[in-house]
């Protein structure tokens, strides 16, 4: 029982830096949406977030095609790494819950 507790220990260890790289990575990222207004002539993009319970612009300005699509892109993999965060979370309260069961602890 005291292979499976440590092999179950290992993988909390390791459950929780990954979240803590999520995390960081996140902390990196643009929150919210990105917004493409046509005012006039012109295009003005927008970052929209959720601030305090309150819908927020950001506003960037006139970007290039590219830029554009750059922060697309990062928005993107914010949500994919919002995704594995989630995962992660379940995973470590998972662990958590079979570390503490009543077998691994009588067993020790």
């Amino acid at each position: 029982m005291k292979v499976i507790k440590g092999v179950l220990e290992e993988e909390l260890e390791s459950s929780l830096r990954q979240e803590a790289a999520y995390r960081k990575a996140l902390d990196k990222m643009p929150p919210g949406s990105l917004v493409k207004k046509k005012i006039g002539s012109g295009e003005y993009y927008y970052l929209v977030f959720r601030e305090n319970g309150k819908v927020r612009f950001s506003y960037l300005g006139k970007l290039s095609k590219s830029e554009a699509k750059k922060i697309g892109e990062s928005i993107k993999l914010r949500r994919k790494y919002k995704a594995l965060l989630s995962q992660s979370k379940k995973q470590v309260a998972f662990l958590r819950k079979a570390l503490h069961a009543k077998e691994i602890r009588t067993a020790s």
